[in-house]
This record gives C-alpha cells, structure tokens and sequence, in this order.
C-alpha cells in the first residue's frame, strides 16, 4: 500500500561548491562520504548491505527506487554500510511478496540519511566529468545551515585515498560456513568486507569456508590445516592494506592456493609485486563488460571499487614468487580486471563472481578455485 511520507528539505554538497536541492529520504541529520553513482537497474538492497560501499554516498542511476521494499533474505551483510544515499524518485508503495517493510523506513531505523527529488541524471554526469569526490548530505534541520558552511564541512570530511576501512567492516571474530555435503576443502576468507554470497557460493562447492577478521596473522593462519586462501572484495584504499599483503605472501611462499575478489584483486597484486592507484570515478554496477585475455570471452560482471592494479596488460612480470600477468581487461576503459600467477596457484579477479544481485557469467571462477586446491597435494600449515 502507498505509505505518506512527511519530508523536509534536503541537500547534497559536494566538495567543488556544487549543491543539489531536494527533500530528506530516510532519516534527518547529517553524514559524509565520497559521492560515488552505480548504474544497477536493480539490487538497491544488496548495495546498501554492500561493505565495500563503508563511507561513500550512493547516488543511484536508476530513476525510480524502492519498489520492492527491503526484506530479510537478500542483505548481504548484518546491517546498511553506506553513508548516504541519493535517488531521484524514491517508490510510494513497495509492492512485492517478499518485502517486509519500505526503503524510507529500513534507512530511518539505521540512521541513512538519503536525499530524494534531485535530478540524478545531471548529478551523475558530474562526477563522471569531474570524478569521484567528498560531498555530504544533510536532511531536515541541518539542511537550514548556511551553505557556505556546509561546504566547508565537506572539504574538510576525510579523504578516500589514503582511508583504511577494512578494519572498519570486518568480523571481529571468526566463524565458520559449513560445506553443503560433504566436505572437499577447507578455506581460510579473509573478511575484507565480505558479503553472504561469498562463503555461500564456494559452500555449495563442498568447501568448509573459516571466515577470519582482517587483523588475522600469519601465526593464526598458519595453526589452520588449509586448502586455500581466499580475499574478500573490501572499502577503502589498498595500498593501507598491508596486514592482508603479508597473510598472501605467506600463502604463495607456501604454495597455497589463493584466490582474491574485488578489493582481493589489488591486494593479491600489491603481494606480486603491482602497485594500485585511484579511478577518476571508479567503477558501480552490474552491467560492466570485462575481457579474459586467455580465451577471449567477454563477461558481463558486477563491480564496486574506486581503486585499481597499475600494470601492463600484456607483459609478465617475474617476481620473487614467479611469474605474473593481466588476465583480465575492463572494455569500457581498459583498467586491469584480474592478475594471475604461473608458476605458483593464485589468481584474482577485480569484480564480483557471486554477483548478489547481478549477473552470474563469473561464478565458474569459484570452480576454477576448487580446480587449484585439487592439484595440491597436501594441506598447508605452518
């Protein structure tokens, strides 16, 4: 049924002096971020949930918001991670058998403030002509301050470059995801800032997944009898991600198998021997077409980050753990998509092979990780 919902004025600033006016969407106040946009059609709950979006503002592209409602079985994680979010026509009615309660109210009882009625088309332009950049969005009364100190405030928010936030997301202790009959493997995941469908996706595979916090050590890795390694996708810039680099070198010394998501992706890479660096406005989506250069086929895939391997498609590097290379290629602008390794078991991927929501051409990767651990012959400890 259509819910009336009372809104005050509502704002988003961004860092250049640029304001969009409109009305408060969820709860009232005020919260800082990175503007980042996601042209997903769909998924809003899963992105909401998402952790790697911890301390950015979504702006989303998709014109008409909520439909569906919010409900308990598609929530990536334990509760809502971003700091705003910005729609252009938020739904009066959700309508569907699934939903439990409306977007405005889910994002009311977790304290988002979100702004509603700007035009998101043009917002969404500007920050792909001027990039990603720090805004802040203000809700009832806080939207009556004077703009020019709300500027203010926004230009002196933290930056993203430079934030290490997994520490921010992560579990605080581990736990352990069952393998759906019987038992094949035995996976350590570090949480970088992993969603459910991750530990679900290689369950189903018949891996008992140990999900463990960012801060792991090598010692803790090490007392576990191990198939594999596996990084989660994550927030934040990878280059502060040192403690996770550690815990991959230590792997491909060993010749454990590794395999990395998203934020993983960067962090397999920095173990290698790459450096990462930050996208102009990143990418945020579920239609992102990817390359990979070994076969040729293109993928559809869903993709959150604003960071990206430096590397040279093309070229092997030979490190101190052997050789390495680009194996995937983003299409719309060439960014690095994967590495992978040839001479010890380890390969990444910068998107999302469980694609919660979003396509699924990428789930093979999660047996492409079961076809390494098979090829090893004894488990890993210290």
């Amino acid at each position: 049924m259509a819910t009336q919902v009372q809104r005050s004025p509502g704002l988003l600033v961004l860092e250049d002096g640029r304001v969009f006016r409109g009305n408060s969407f969820g709860a009232s106040g005020s919260a800082f971020g990175e503007a980042v946009f996601t042209t997903g059609m769909s998924g809003y709950q899963e992105t909401l949930t998402d952790p790697s979006y911890q301390r950015q503002i979504v702006v989303m592209t998709a014109p008409h918001v909520g439909n569906t409602g919010m409900n308990d079985e598609d929530e990536e994680s334990r509760r809502i991670w971003v700091s705003g979010f910005v729609v252009r026509d938020p739904s009066r009615i959700a309508s569907n058998w699934r939903s439990q309660r409306t977007l405005n109210d889910e994002l009311e009882r977790n304290g988002v403030v979100g702004v509603s009625d700007i035009d998101t088309r043009a917002l969404t332009r500007h920050l792909r002509d001027r990039g990603a950049m720090r805004a802040g969005v203000f809700a009832g009364a806080d939207a009556e301050i004077a703009v020019e100190e709300l500027i203010a405030a926004v230009q002196s928010s933290p930056a993203m470059a430079g934030a290490d936030l997994s520490g921010e997301v992560t579990t605080q202790t581990a736990y352990t995801i069952a393998a759906e009959g019987q038992r094949r493997f035995r996976v350590a995941a570090i949480d970088l800032g992993i969603k459910a469908m991750t530990p679900q996706m290689m369950a189903e595979r018949g891996i008992e997944v140990v999900v463990m916090p960012a801060t792991t050590t090598v010692e803790e890795l090490g007392a576990l009898e191990l198939d594999g390694l596996f990084l989660s996708n994550g927030p934040g810039d990878p280059a502060t991600a040192d403690g996770p680099v550690e815990l991959v070198r230590w792997a491909l010394a060993r010749k454990l198998p590794v395999f990395g998501i998203c934020f993983g992706n960067q962090i397999l890479a920095r173990a290698l021997g790459y450096g990462t660096y930050k996208l102009r406005f990143g990418h945020r989506g579920i239609n992102q077409p990817v390359m990979d250069l070994t076969t040729g086929k293109v993928e559809i895939t869903s993709q959150n980050h604003g960071f990206a391997v430096e590397a040279a498609p093309g070229e092997v590097m030979e490190g101190e753990f052997g050789r390495a290379r680009v194996s995937h290629l983003g299409l719309n602008d060439n960014v690095v998509e994967g590495v992978e390794c040839l001479d010890v078991p380890a390969f990444s991927v910068q998107y999302h092979p469980e694609a919660a929501a979003g396509p699924h051409d990428s789930a093979y990767l999660f047996d492409r990780f079961v076809d390494l651990m098979a090829g090893t012959n004894a488990k890993v400890g210290s």
